[in-house]
């Protein structure tokens, strides 16, 4: 016989689980001892919103279940955001709360709310554990759930009397399975459009993102020679310093990879997920999309696509690629030609000495301090389009973003989890100061772990992409300024080491100083953001419209 929370965390044990992140109550007091004798390791976090960034960000790295924790009522609500975060993102999250006895309780109905009916619109699976017996069955359909396409969040509810119940129960082994793959049929009409088109394109979307895909996807390329672009969670399963890349879709509309989108008469969408900021507005009758990915196309006002392959992506990706050659009626001349427009406007200010910084110098500095496999985690604010789009990434998941619920406070969480996962690679959190307040507080957990990580506060003393946007909607400045701490010396009452540069001159020295020292550093760094309404909405749309 055994203890139902042992039994638990057995089973979290044959799904491969090796962390839980979160904070415990009083209703989860069997659970955490039963980690305490596992061999999964509990990390303690100071709220349950940033251990469930960092489950969540797991998920996203390995493909596997990230797991987080957290009591009933309060601390359960506060894994709200990252079950959105995780559900919208397509990372495998598990999210364990506790729940008081069900059987009898002399606490009335204190604490206690519908937890499971919460979080049901925000996950694919949520059920509460009634008994020790169900407690396999459960937690291996839990993790089926999260993983299989498209990934998402997942929860389960242990009650305090359950979890002290005696069983004899095992967990159930995971089970083999394969992904459909796409019928013959849908690949020989979409090699017949891509055959037929005089300028294709590939578009690489968030779905794309797994290794297997990013191989065939790779034969792809360099087999066809057909340009790629990709969404913003797209961005590095093909090496963007490839010839045949043509930019990052990081603004809505009007930017140089739109020019060679608007001239594409067949676009091949690979994994586009329509949680996804939209890439591109499709208008009826200007070109040939085609749909791969696993599941059919989501159809809206802004995306229809004329063909769809459903199966597995890569198997699809490889299928199409050798169904096709290199065809000499193909033109990508003017795609070549918005190439090199896009990579001399992106050296444009990647040396501006202006002090408050441009956050184009900063994406050019923070590129040269870091190596192809470093990581960089944004949090959510302006600074994250120029990211996206000048930003060139040469591998898969090192440019961590959301451009799904593009969630404040996010970006110092997933920076201590990417850290957990890859401590051979140097991370960086990057965050606006508002953002960076908004779970500031688990600099205490990144020094108590001992982990090596950098944070960059960007500090324009406002929320500055809502000020920004109202700037551009002509309505006068209210509401968006703030005040802040000293971060510095924030950063030092943690443990940490602050810095402030005080020209732009200094912030690449310190920074590389800042990625070669043990421990955690914050850099706090003063950006001016005064021309990016002008630079976003007239310089870039003027300029790239004069590519001919």
């Amino acid at each position: 016989m055994a203890k139902a929370s042992d039994l638990l965390v057995a089973a979290l044990e044959a799904e491969g689980v090796d962390h839980v992140f979160g904070i415990p109550g009083e209703e989860n007091l069997d659970l955490i001892e039963s980690l305490r004798t596992s061999r999964i390791r509990l990390v303690l976090t100071r709220h349950e919103q940033a251990a469930g960034f960092m489950a969540a960000t797991c998920g996203r790295l390995t493909g596997r279940t990230g797991v987080c924790l957290s009591t009933l009522g309060p601390g359960a609500t506060n894994l709200v955001t990252a079950a959105a975060y995780a559900q919208l993102g397509a990372m495998p999250m598990l999210m364990l709360t506790g729940q008081k006895p069900i059987r009898s309780s002399r606490q009335g109905h204190f604490q206690i709310i519908d937890t499971v009916g919460t979080l049901r619109p925000l996950t694919k699976y949520t059920r509460q554990l009634v008994s020790a017996d169900s407690i396999p069955a459960r937690v291996r359909e839990a993790f089926r759930r999260a993983e299989e396409e498209r990934p998402g969040a997942v929860h389960l509810e242990l009650p305090q009397d359950v979890a002290g119940d005696e069983t004899d129960a095992t967990p159930i082994p995971k089970s083999y399975s394969r992904r459909p793959l796409a019928e013959h049929k849908a690949i020989a009409r979409a090699a017949e459009a891509i055959h037929g088109a005089r300028h294709p394109l590939l578009m690489i979307g968030a779905g794309a993102n797994r290794k297997t895909t990013a191989r065939a996807l790779r034969g792809f390329v360099d087999r066809l020679g057909i340009p790629f672009f990709s969404t913003q969670m797209g961005k590095g399963v093909l090496d963007e310093t490839d010839p045949l890349w043509i930019g990052t879709a990081a603004l809505s509309d009007h930017d140089y990879v739109h020019r060679a989108i608007d001239a594409a008469d067949c676009i091949v969408n690979i994994g586009h997920d329509v949680i996804e900021k939209p890439p591109f507005f499709m208008r009826e009758g200007r070109r040939t999309v085609i749909h791969v990915n696993y599941d059919g196309a989501e159809v809206d006002a802004v995306y229809f696509p004329q063909l769809e392959v459903v199966g597995d992506i890569a198997d699809a990706v490889w299928r199409l690629g050798e169904a096709l050659e290199p065809q000499p009626h193909w033109d990508f001349a003017f795609f070549d030609r918005v190439r090199a427009a896009l990579c001399g406007q992106l050296r444009q200010r990647s040396r501006d000495d202006r002090f408050p910084m441009a956050c184009q110098r900063i994406v050019a500095d923070l590129a040269q301090a870091l190596e192809p496999d470093d990581i960089t985690c944004l949090d959510n604010g302006l600074y994250k389009l120029w990211f996206a789009r000048n930003q060139r990434c040469r591998r898969p998941n090192t440019l961590l973003l959301d451009n799904a619920l593009a969630t404040m406070g996010a970006g110092l969480p997933s920076a201590i989890a990417a850290r957990i996962v890859h401590p051979e690679r140097k991370v960086v959190a990057v965050c606006g100061d508002g953002g960076f307040l908004m779970n500031s507080q688990e600099l205490e957990t990144a020094v108590r772990l001992r982990l090596d990580l950098v944070v960059l506060v960007l500090r324009d003393d406002a929320y500055g992409m809502i000020k920004w946007k109202q700037a551009h909607e002509d309505y006068p400045e209210f509401g968006m300024d703030l005040g802040n701490p000293d971060f510095v010396k924030y950063a030092e009452s943690y443990g940490a080491r602050g810095h402030r540069p005080a020209s732009a001159g200094e912030f690449l020295p310190l920074l590389r100083q800042a990625l070669a020292s043990p421990g955690v550093d914050l850099i706090d760094v003063p950006v001016d953001y005064g021309e990016d309404d002008w630079l976003l909405n007239e310089e870039i749309p003027r300029l790239s419209a004069a590519v001919e």
